[in-house]
């Protein structure tokens, strides 16, 4: 799957992590990238949704990482507050980088080395400038299969 897709409310882009949820199985990394703001929980809301995940997801920023269990588990990173692959396997999170069963769904990958290149599908989410108010703004959403 490789498409670019603009969306132009939070129910879009959840609805973009529902339709990529079709395509997941067990052991893939998904590396969402984007700025403060762009959608990323709110699209790995909708993965959830589409792996039958009914549990509340919110963002793992203080805890570092979350699992739900749908379909598939769900492996919810966020290493914004990570500086290295080696920081995370102290911590044990290296075992979902990829896991062994469900999916891995990394919010701020980008923030370490290395961490997008073992990632088997990248979403890429661009503020557009819409000209209405900041939470208005469209999104452009790259994924591509690595």
């Amino acid at each position: 799957m490789n498409k670019t897709i603009i969306a132009h409310t939070p129910t879009e882009m959840e609805e973009i992590g529902i339709e990529l949820a079709s395509i997941l199985t067990d052991g893939m990394v998904v590396s969402l990238v984007g700025p403060l703001g762009a959608g990323k929980t709110t699209l790995t809301k909708g993965i959830a949704k589409g792996l039958l995940i009914t549990d509340v997801v919110v963002s793992p920023s203080y805890m570092i990482a979350r699992s739900y269990e749908g379909r598939l588990c769900m492996h919810h990173i966020d290493a914004y507050r990570v500086s290295s692959l080696d920081e995370l396997a102290e911590v044990g999170l290296d075992e979902y980088l990829p896991p062994e069963s469900g999916i891995s769904v990394v919010e701020w990958p980008d923030r370490i080395e290395g961490l997008v290149d073992i990632s088997h599908i990248k979403v890429t989410i661009e503020l557009l400038d819409s000209g209405l108010s900041e939470f208005d703004e469209d999104r452009r959403v790259n994924i591509s299969k690595q």
